[in-house]
């Protein structure tokens, strides 16, 4: 399993990573941003790391 750690302090709601994983993050009507799970499993790993490359203010990190 691989863990999403989120700066919520650094994400300005870009919505990259909802784009990129909709399965795993999701922005609200503010533009904050949720995580559909903070863990995920080997299915869904490769479009975690997608999405925190594509984080423009770097936001995302993954631990394993």
């Amino acid at each position: 399993m691989t863990r999403i750690v989120v700066d919520f302090e650094r994400c300005e709601g870009h919505g990259l990573c909802e784009q990129t994983a909709p399965e795993v993050f999701r922005l609200d009507d503010e533009g904050e941003l949720h995580l559909t799970r903070d863990e995920v499993d080997s299915e869904y790993e490769s479009v975690v790391a997608a999405a925190v490359r594509v984080c423009p203010v770097a936001a995302l990190k993954v631990q394993p």
